[in-house]
């Protein structure tokens, strides 16, 4: 059960150290990690107001309220109708709030109006407060992200039963996104299925391309279950593997496995792609890995840390992040290995397990 009175204390507490007098956040996921609602994209707008004293009132379209969990003590609602101002009720909330920090997510639209309500107000990036409190996880999230992982793993671990060759990259993966569903998601946010030289390009679309035989094949996938993320790649090979392909996956593969035994209280997150950055330099394929190791996940897919050059957020248990080295040939193949783990107090424990090795489909 997660304790949403605790976070918005402690998000006073954040904001008192931050000389902030008020918070607002809106869209995104800092919204349900203070409230457990998540709000729509809509030219309506909905804003959490947590003032100094850790009083919070969602401010929410009437329409919307009923999909509201209220919690005892934790923050009331303010609804509003069609032909109110809601800006106005924000405003008014705020009181003498001098310095306030708003949601990096918050329409502009919202912003502006705010900012023309209130010209003696100085507003700040709500980024840094709630990235303090999102990236160390409870135990309860912990689970969530664990069990996420697991379900991705099962379909990992089946996909060698589906046939590749032949078929469109677009329709392998709607099958994949068929059975994560399947496998108790509520949604999936994305599905990469990239094929021989569409496998160079990290984030591809899954397209009409129809894999054929010695297509070294991308699949990078994951959406939510029960609030939290899963996201995971594993690379599979139709038929015979490409020229140069398994002597880079053994490369891939030490980065990968060593990068994530790594992982340890006190490193810094820009230490751990480097690490795995040195191993894949080492054996020359260096310009082909060319983004960065590995980024926080939880509520949001990619959120804080990142593990690339020039973040030094010291590692601490609690945090959960993917370790995802790729090696990339343009116009050949690509390869990327992909779990989440996070950081424990003694190491690191991977959350997930599927098999890492490059596998022959048909």
């Amino acid at each position: 059960m997660m304790d949403f009175a605790w976070r918005i204390s402690r998000a006073v507490a954040a904001m008192t150290a931050a000389g902030v007098d008020a918070l607002c956040v809106s869209v995104g996921s800092d919204l349900p990690y203070l409230t457990g609602y998540r709000a729509y994209m809509s030219e309506r707008p909905t804003m959490l107001v947590v003032d100094g004293n850790g009083t919070a009132t969602l401010v929410i379209p009437t329409l919307e309220a009923p999909r509201v969990t209220l919690h005892d003590g934790v923050f009331s609602l303010r609804a509003w109708g069609e032909t109110d101002d809601p800006i106005g009720i924000v405003d008014a909330l705020l009181a003498d709030a001098g310095r306030v920090a708003i949601g990096s997510q918050t329409w502009s639209r919202f912003m502006l109006d705010l900012q023309d309500r209130r010209p003696g107000s100085t507003w700040v990036d709500a980024e840094d407060i709630m990235s303090s409190l999102r990236i160390i996880k409870s135990p309860d999230e912990i689970d969530r992200l664990r069990a996420a992982g697991a379900a991705v793993d099962g379909v990992a671990d089946d996909i060698n039963a589906i046939r590749f060759s032949g078929r469109t990259e677009a329709d392998v993966a709607r099958e994949i996104t068929h059975r994560t569903l399947a496998a108790g998601h509520e949604s999936v946010e994305f599905c990469i299925v990239a094929s021989g030289p569409n496998g160079a390009s990290p984030h591809h679309t899954a397209s009409e391309r129809v894999i054929t035989n010695g297509d070294a094949v991308v699949v990078d996938f994951g959406g939510y279950q029960d609030g939290y993320c899963s996201d995971t790649t594993r690379t599979f090979v139709v038929g015979t593997p490409p020229p140069g392909f398994v002597e880079a996956y053994a490369v891939l593969h030490e980065a990968q496995t060593s990068a994530t035994a790594f992982v340890a209280p006190g490193r810094k997150a820009s230490e751990i792609d480097a690490h795995a950055r040195a191993i894949i330099e080492a054996a020359g394929y260096g310009d082909r890995f060319f983004h960065r190791l590995g980024h926080g996940i939880g509520l949001d897919v990619h959120e804080r840390p990142y593990l690339v050059d020039g973040d030094n957020t010291i590692i601490e248990p609690g945090m959960t992040f993917s370790i995802e080295p790729g090696i990339y040939t343009p116009g050949e193949w690509g390869m990327r290995i992909e779990d989440i783990v996070v950081a424990t107090a003694s190491g690191v424990e991977s959350l997930n397990t599927s098999d890492r090795s490059f596998r022959i489909v048909s």
